[in-house]
């Protein structure tokens, strides 16, 4: 096997693993709550789960500028600066976790007034969201780590953390609602406990692996910090206002699948879950490609550059082929496997075939997205968002009234596409030139 391949594959097989464990969370989350005697409890945690996957989501640009930021100085071999980027980022992590906490109340009336829980769930979970909110600076510093730990080229330690996560979950959350008779409150403590676990072990490997980087000075100030504070925040501004596109795109999809009846909105969520299948196999490689892309911009090393790019976009190809293939066959299998109830499976085979066109789709910006963080080319990726975003409004608007719930499939189909061309575009026009830049002081942006 090519060496490209080789750091490709450990690189984005750990990740992989770590992606499929993040639903289960939530799944075991369900369960427990499940067999509480009311299906109040059930739509509390859903309701409390969506806020915080949506508040977190806003602020994945933590994760993504760390990593990209922290893989170039790890290819200068620039260690003092990879220390003080991961020092930046816990500073971010940590002001913006405080802000969450007092500002919890206008925060809270915000979310519930945009999700408009019912009577009997709301209360539910607003105990939910009280508890679990202290848990932002938990998750906010681990999205440094993580995108720290990326950059390092090492994503062995995120996927660890994400599987003891998921275990102390369940035995926390288990021991509170069976051992200590708690109810929605015991859930949540939970969820808080295994996401101070996962930051304390992380924090723990972090000085087991890495203790020697941060007993050599790396967080003094320098102009040269001073003037990595601004490409820091510029490039965190650029993907916050991407990921209001992409959390736009997501709540319209489901407000215009809501907007249709509970059936058409069961069957477009049941796809959705196709969709997320493939995407955590895709985001394996762009993470990759983030590590070594960033890695190798870094150093300037232009031939194992391109020859990455090259054999990521082969790596997508496959699971691409591979997708498209497991849908066509069998997608209307694993409908029957989410889903029992005969309305949704029958609406389901009218549409399914969107399915068919995902992987084809979307592969194409899962590679870009990763290689784009990793060489900090974030104006690129806004750009290529916000166009797609624009596209995806008006493929739907022209098409909703004539073709229904296809039209809403067509301009998901038309936006993930359109990200993934714009960005070929962006890197052609305007990457290429900086690549050859020797300059170690070249910037994406």
């Amino acid at each position: 096997m090519n060496i490209r391949d080789r750091q490709i594959l450990q690189i984005a097989v750990p990740s992989i693993v770590s992606n499929i464990t993040v639903p289960l969370l939530g799944l075991i989350d369900v369960a427990i709550v499940g067999h509480m005697g009311s299906a109040a409890y059930i739509g509390a945690v859903a309701v409390g789960s969506m806020i915080f996957n949506l508040i977190y989501w806003l602020f994945g640009f933590l994760r993504m500028s760390t990593s990209g930021m922290t893989a170039q100085a790890y290819g200068r071999r620039a260690l003092d600066e990879v220390v003080r980027i991961l020092v930046r980022s816990a500073k971010v992590a940590l002001v913006t976790a405080v802000l969450l906490i007092v500002l919890q109340v206008p925060l809270k009336w915000l979310m519930f007034w945009l999700m408009g829980p019912t009577p009997d769930v709301q209360p539910l979970a607003e105990t939910y969201f009280r508890i679990v909110v202290w848990g932002a600076p938990a998750m906010l510093g681990l999205y440094s780590l993580m995108g720290w730990f990326i950059g390092m080229q090492n994503t062995r330690i995120p996927m660890f953390i994400s599987i003891m996560q998921n275990v102390v979950n369940i035995l926390a959350s288990l021991t509170l609602v069976y051992g200590c008779g708690m109810k929605i409150e015991g859930v949540a403590l939970g969820t808080v406990i295994a996401q101070y676990a996962g930051l304390l072990v992380a924090l723990a490997l972090l000085l087991r692996y890495y203790g020697r980087l941060f007993k050599k000075g790396g967080i003094r100030r320098d102009s040269q910090a001073s003037q990595g504070n601004g490409s820091f925040f510029r490039t965190n501004r650029d993907l916050f206002l991407r990921t209001v596109c992409l959390v736009g795109v997501n709540l319209f999809f489901t407000s215009a699948s809501a907007r249709q009846g509970a059936v058409i909105l069961s069957v477009n969520t049941v796809m959705l879950q196709l969709f997320l299948f493939f995407s955590y196999f895709m985001d394996g490689f762009a993470y990759a490609g983030e590590a070594l892309g960033g890695r190798y911009f870094g150093a300037r090393n232009v031939a194992a550059f391109h020859e990455t790019l090259h054999r990521l976009f082969g790596w997508a190809l496959l699971v691409t082929v591979a997708f498209t293939l497991l849908y066509i066959v069998g997608s209307m299998e694993i409908v029957r496997l989410l889903t029992d109830e005969p309305p949704v499976r029958d609406v389901a085979r009218e549409y399914i075939w969107w399915v068919w066109i995902v992987p084809v789709a979307g592969a194409a910006a899962f590679i870009w997205d990763g290689v784009f963080v990793g060489i900090t080319a974030s104006r690129g990726m806004l750009v290529a968002t916000f166009w797609a975003t624009l596209s995806f409004a008006v493929v739907y608007l022209l098409a909703k009234d004539a073709i229904g719930n296809d039209g809403l499939w067509l301009a998901q189909i038309v936006y993930l596409a359109l990200r993934g061309v714009i960005q070929t575009i962006w890197y052609r026009l305007k990457l290429i030139n900086t690549l050859e830049c020797k300059d170690a002081a070249c910037s994406a942006l």
